[in-house]
């Protein structure tokens, strides 16, 4: 944490409509004028809409993220199919940029299209201020990449982060700045709550109860009655609420608990019979990352959702006896779990997740099992482990991915869900 300085300044830099814009540049399209969505139109009416370009979203209403069958009749609308990797190499190219103009200390990826920059120590050292600094990232980001950022400033994260929402992104030349003069006569007029960086709708809801329902009742509320409802998360609420935020963005967050984790959405209704097999490869692909971090899982949770004509699903998870990396053994949690808890319904979505993970050390002994069965299935998964890594994830595979119920080659391909 660090204290708020009347002389600091942040930028948050996000790329407008990023895919849809990496897409446009792609194609050499202008992304204002262009209606273009980036969604793979080969795989279902109900596949994901990752992002669409502005047109549509000012004429036609269309949310940033939806699916294919929601999107209304549009004129000469271009399909761009996703794909990540070109989308991770632009976001990279972009982080490069940054980097140009602050150090590696003072910049915060937050996300594949939004970063933190700490500005403060760089007003000297161009002799410039913080917006000709963040016009000329702006240009260079167009000039190299064609794409388009947009930049909202602030004294803390907080206040340039909401700053970025609710005003730098709106018009031309898409940048910013509020103070803390600002906090009463711009964040406390933002309506919902909702709008707010950091307030959930679970949150909203909790402080409706309370009679609170903007910034400004939030900010005179008396601090004890938040931290009542919410601990300690009261009194951040009470702080940010004021315009402080003790963000620094040097520091480094390390999750209290870490848990690795899969899902993907199936592209037709399984049986159980079906989901099994799907899960059994994804248990066996969490396997390998669990082991490449060198850890061992003692808790394994599942999630299954129902078809959409159904909805509903569960969500469940298992404590083990003994902490493991092994593939059986956690396939057979996961298992477990399945048979307790599944409805004999369509299944459409599936995830598993793997928890309260602690080194491996030494392998613990079952009293059910000899020791020198599992020494050979270790070393074996292990060298499944090194194939796969060497010649490629589809190099090894167990035989009932040549039914057609698998999945398991095509996600290999894909990046975050979609195509690489």
């Amino acid at each position: 944490m660090k204290e708020n300085r009347d002389g600091d300044v942040y930028a948050v830099i996000d790329l407008k409509s990023f895919y849809a814009s990496c897409e446009c540049a792609a194609r050499g399209l202008d992304i204002f004028t262009t209606p273009l969505v980036v969604a793979d139109k080969s795989r279902s009416a109900n596949s994901v809409v990752m992002s669409v370009s502005p047109i549509l979203k000012k004429k036609y209403n269309i949310p940033n993220v939806c699916r294919i069958r929601d999107l209304p009749e549009v004129p000469n609308l271009i399909y761009a199919t996703p794909r990540m990797a070109y989308y991770i190499t632009m976001s990279a190219r972009v982080v490069s940029i940054f980097l140009d103009y602050v150090g590696e200390d003072d910049l915060h990826v937050y996300s594949i299209d939004e970063s933190f920059l700490y500005l403060t120590p760089y007003l000297s050292l161009y002799n410039c201020s913080a917006e000709e600094i963040c016009a000329s990232i702006q240009k260079k980001i167009k000039d190299k990449l064609g794409l388009v950022a947009t930049c909202g400033l602030g004294p803390n994260m907080f206040l340039a982060k909401v700053c970025l929402d609710n005003e730098a992104k709106k018009k031309p030349p898409y940048i910013a700045r509020w103070t803390y003069e600002d906090v009463q006569r711009k964040l406390w007029r933002i309506n919902p709550i909702t709008k707010i960086w950091g307030i959930s709708t679970g949150i909203s809801t909790r402080l409706d109860r309370l009679g609170i329902r903007n910034m400004e009742s939030l900010a005179k509320v008396d601090p004890m009655v938040l931290k009542r409802e919410f601990g300690v998360i009261g009194e951040q609420l009470h702080a940010l609420s004021n315009g402080i935020d003790q963000t620094d963005i040097h520091e480094t967050y390390t999750p209290k608990e870490h848990n690795l984790s899969i899902g993907q959405t199936l592209m037709k209704n399984y049986d159980i019979k079906g989901a099994k097999l799907v899960l059994r490869e994804m248990c066996d692909d969490l396997c390998l990352r669990l082991r490449l971090e060198g850890k061992k899982a003692g808790r394994v949770a599942v999630s299954m959702f129902y078809g959409l004509e159904i909805g509903g699903g569960f969500s469940k998870q298992a404590t083990l006896d003994i902490a493991t990396d092994d593939n059986d053994s956690l396939m057979d949690a996961i298992y477990h779990i399945v048979d307790s808890a599944a409805s004999n319904l369509p299944i459409r979505g599936l995830g598993i997740s793997f928890s309260k993970l602690e080194p491996y050390k030494a392998m613990q002994w079952s009293l059910f099992e000899e020791p020198e069965e599992a020494e050979e299935r270790r070393a074996l998964n292990l060298t499944i482990d090194d194939i796969q890594l060497t010649y490629g994830r589809n190099s090894v595979l167990r035989a009932t991915s040549l039914l057609p119920d698998s999945t398991i080659k095509e996600r290999h391909g894909q990046i975050g869900g979609h195509k690489a």
